[in-house]
């Protein structure tokens, strides 16, 4: 069985070459486009990970806070990312509870490195 993983982008390019190597990568991609939707998404699908764009018009912020402050979906690993010069967007990110928070260049670069580290268990 393939792990889950959710993605929510608005921007077309860098979500859907996220999606594509994810599931190259041999995941079950869910992709979500509306940030009100991602928190009750996520608490009833269950995936083994979330991966943001943070550079949307929603929400998106307040939608990785909700999954973080859930009891049932808190455990669920959170990379978020947003344009390479968008630190403001990274920061608010990491300050909603992203267990990473990166550029898509450093996305796009690294990603297995980026999936171990945001699943690893201490």
């Amino acid at each position: 069985m393939q792990p889950l993983a959710i993605v929510f982008y608005e921007r077309l390019m860098p979500g859907s070459q996220l999606v594509n190597r994810l599931q190259d990568l041999n995941y079950r991609v869910l992709a979500i486009d509306n940030a009100a939707r991602l928190a009750a998404t996520v608490h009833r699908e269950m995936p083994l990970l979330l991966i943001a764009d943070v550079a949307s018009k929603g929400w998106i912020n307040d939608a990785i806070k909700k999954v973080r402050d859930t009891e049932a979906t808190s455990h669920i690993p959170i990379i978020a990312f947003a344009p390479d010069k968008a630190t403001d967007l990274i920061a608010a990110a990491q300050a909603a509870g992203a267990n990473l928070a990166v550029t898509e260049s450093a996305l796009g670069s690294h990603l297995t490195q980026m999936l171990e580290q945001a699943l690893h268990v201490e």
